[in-house]
Order: C-alpha cells, then sequence, then structure tokens
C-alpha cells in the first residue's frame, strides 16, 4: 500500500506537525508512506517538495501572496480575522507529480495558504485515487472560514459572512461554498476524517459533508519524546526557580484569535487578585508574539518565542506545574497532548474537540466556556490539588490509550485497506 500525506508544508504549525507525525507513525508500521508539500521545512526524507530551487520557492511565495493579500487589503473585516479565512483561489496543480501517480491512497491534510486552489483539489479527486481527507479545521465543509464562530451558515449555505467587509447573501463565503459544491461531486471514494469528535459532529451538520463518510481519528505522538524529564534539571536548564509554581503558555501564535489569550490575562487576573498564596507563581510563555505586552500579566513572566525542538518543548511541559489552553475554538491542540503525555496537568476551556482529551478534575480541569474566573479557579485548583501525582499519572495515561503511534496509525490503516476495497 502506497500512501502520500498532503499538505503545505511539514513544519510550522499544528497540521505539518500532525501530518508529519502520521508519516512517522505509519513508518513504523511498515507501510509505503511519503509526504508532499509546498515548501519543505525539515531534513525527513520521505518528505518531497513539489519543486525544488529559487523558481519554485519564488512561486510558492507568489502564490501564497496573491491569496492571501487581495483578501486582506480588500475583503477581512478586520486584522483579526486575516488569515481565518482562506479563499484558494490559486494554488498549484499537482495530479502529475510522482508522488501522486505513484500513490494507491491519497491522503489530503491542510493544503491553505497558496498550495492547492479548490480547483486543484478538484484535480486531485478527478484522478479516481481513493483519498482520505483529514480536517484540521472547519474549512473544508466551510464558505472559507477555518471555524466559524457562532456562525451555522454552513449548515445550509454560506453567504452574509461575518468576517467579511462587504457580506452579503453573494458574497465570496457563497461562491467559496459553490466551489466547494462543485469541486465535492468528483469525489467517487473518499473518506473524511476528523481529529476529534466535535469536529465530526460539526461536519455532520454541514450541508457540504453531511452525506458522506466521516470518521474520528486523533493525531498521534511519540510518547517517548513527549514523557516526562527530571523537572528540577529542566528548571536549571532554562533558568527557571525550583521554588515557583509555573504556569506554562504556549502557541504557535499566541497572538491567534482563537488562542483566547485576552481570556488568559482576565484569568490570572482574577487568580492574582481572588485568591491567597500567589506570591511564587511565575509563567512561562512560547510561540510568536509580534505585538503582545507581556508586561501587563501580574506575574513574573519567562518569554522564550518559538520553539521547534521536540525535546525542549517536552523539558518545558515537564519543568510547569500546569499547562493553560484559553482556546475559544480548537479541535485537537497538539499542545494539550504534548503536556498530558509529560504528565503536565491542563486547565483549558470545555469546548472544541479539548474534551477528548482533557477530563474534568482527572487529568487537568475544563472551565466554563469563556468564564475567566473559572478559568481562574481552575489553575488554582491544580497548583494547590492534594492529587498532584494522580493528575499527571491520569494524564499520561490518557494519551498512552488513545493517542500513541500504533494506534493511530491502525486506524488509519484500516481506513485505508476499506478505500482500497471498495
Amino acid at each position: 500500500m502506497k500512501v502520500t500525506l498532503i499538505n503545505t508544508s511539514d513544519a510550522g504549525g499544528g497540521a505539518p506537525a500532525a501530518s508529519l507525525r502520521l508519516l512517522k507513525a505509519l513508518e513504523l508500521k511498515q507501510v509505503d508512506v511519503k509526504m508532499l508539500v509546498n515548501e519543505k521545512k525539515t531534513s525527513e526524507p520521505r518528505v518531497n517538495s513539489i519543486g525544488s530551487g529559487s523558481i519554485s520557492r519564488l512561486k510558492a511565495k507568489f502564490n501564497f501572496l496573491y491569496e492571501r493579500l487581495p483578501f486582506i487589503w480588500f475583503k477581512a473585516k478586520d486584522k483579526s480575522v486575516r488569515f481565518s479565512f482562506s479563499m484558494a483561489n490559486t494554488g498549484t496543480d499537482i495530479s502529475r507529480q510522482p508522488d501522486i501517480l505513484n500513490a494507491d491512497i491519497l491522503h489530503v491534510h491542510w493544503t491553505n495558504s497558496g498550495f492547492l486552489s479548490i480547483n486543484n483539489l478538484k484535480e486531485l479527486l478527478e484522478t479516481g485515487k481513493p483519498v482520505v481527507w483529514t480536517l484540521h479545521d472547519m474549512w473544508a465543509f466551510t464558505g472559507g472560514c477555518h471555524y466559524a464562530g457562532e456562525c451555522d451558515h454552513f449548515k445550509n449555505e454560506c453567504g452574509n459572512c461575518w468576517m467579511l467587509r462587504d457580506a452579503g447573501e453573494k458574497d465570496i463565503s457563497f461562491a467559496g461554498w459553490m466551489r466547494k459544491n462543485d469541486m465535492l461531486k468528483a469525489a467517487k471514494n473518499i473518506v473524511f476524517v476528523t481529529c476529534s469528535h466535535w469536529l465530526a459532529e460539526v461536519a455532520r451538520t454541514s450541508s457540504l459533508l453531511k452525506n458522506f463518510r466521516i470518521e474520528t481519528i486523533p493525531n498521534p505522538i511519540d510518547t517517548q519524546v513527549f514523557s516526562a524529564k527530571d523537572k528540577t534539571a529542566a528548571r536549571l536548564k532554562w533558568h527557571i526557580s525550583c521554588n515557583s509554581k509555573i504556569i506554562l503558555f504556549g502557541a504557535a501564535n499566541i497572538l491567534d484569535r482563537r488562542k483566547g489569550i485576552t481570556y488568559l490575562v482576565d484569568a490570572l487576573n482574577d487568580l492574582k487578585n481572588n485568591y491567597p498564596d500567589t506570591e511564587d507563581i511565575e509563567m512561562v510563555i512560547f510561540g510568536k508574539n509580534k505585538s503582545f505586552d507581556v508586561n501587563q500579566l501580574p506575574f513574573k513572566v519567562h518569554e522564550l518565542n518559538v520553539i521547534t525542538s521536540q525535546t525542549d518543548l517536552a523539558e518545558l511541559y515537564s519543568l510547569a506545574d500546569v499547562f493553560v489552553a484559553p482556546a475559544i475554538e480548537d479541535n485537537l491542540p497538539n499542545t494539550i497532548m504534548e503536556a498530558l503525555a509529560c504528565g503536565t496537568p491542563v486547565v483549558a476551556f470545555n469546548t472544541g474537540g479539548i474534551p477528548d482529551m482533557v477530563e474534568h478534575k482527572k487529568n487537568g480541569y475544563l472551565a466554563v466556556f469563556k468564564s475567566a474566573s473559572d478559568f481562574a479557579a481552575g489553575i488554582h485548583y491544580v497548583l494547590n490539588s492534594d492529587n498532584k501525582v494522580e493528575l499527571a499519572a491520569n494524564g499520561r495515561e490518557k494519551v498512552l490509550d488513545n493517542f500513541t503511534n500504533e494506534l493511530v496509525a491502525a486506524q488509519y490503516m484500516a481506513v485505508y485497506q476499506s478505500i482500497l476495497n471498495r
């Protein structure tokens, strides 16, 4: 069985990380698997770029800007949604690439940012090869948004999109919905996979995907890399006090609207003002940060910026007493799974796919959605729990029981076999 995974890149965000982890998980199961990307960022030998050299990189950059800049300049309602909506009106035809032609199964992941247009996706469906399409967000069944917020237009047809400055019945979200509706007519042998049960439930209510087979398979994680490290040694290495209670927060981009940093600020202030014994609390923050002023947080902050090494990430999770994930929209965040694998309890809102990982007061705390006060209560609960060892052990057990390379690869292999036999 020859499988080609298709993703915009192999590093630099949640979907690239998840795709690359699946590649390695399938490889461990002796699957003949490759990954085709627009831009290769790692040295992984099974990852191939659609082109090489300066001309290819220039084309990739042009496609990204051609797809993104008109939306930012003329369509986006404000800067908070600049990267929340993808028109996918430009891209590259990869249907004649060797890794596509030689594959028995095409496994599509996240292909935006100028990699594949909707028409390019249709060209892949028209090859007649079996397709598995893993959804890392809602984009496949909306008119263009990656997460719809409170909007449910995707249940019928999109239009009057709240992300657009020129919203109307026939706006670009309606046009995107129509183009996807046409694209999916070419899908003869396809299975959609969601990483969380929440996304599967939402997808099944969508007008575009409700008649297709939808399965739920989580992202895999390497439980040897992501495992508890020596806390004292990790703190000494990262120059963190061994006597402090450490709150860890991180994301690819901490200012991403969905990651909820405004709720975190409110929760931390609530924690500082309404709970005793907070003098020894410090924070560690990692991820891209262009403009957030960490001085507005009420505790001492160690800011580490972008962390690319998985070994470093595992050390950061291990040195923390709690990982906080105040996301208001998310599928199956890698950071939460990584923290639990390292035995670090997680405080998060009860939303999206997060309850697939966090069990209330068993391996963390699920706060009432958008309640900063309950989020603060959750942080206080974890930091002062009498069951810290049990919380840590339960987090690790949750990952070992559900998200290992072997378990996830086996589930995907069963899906592959089912569509090969059709």
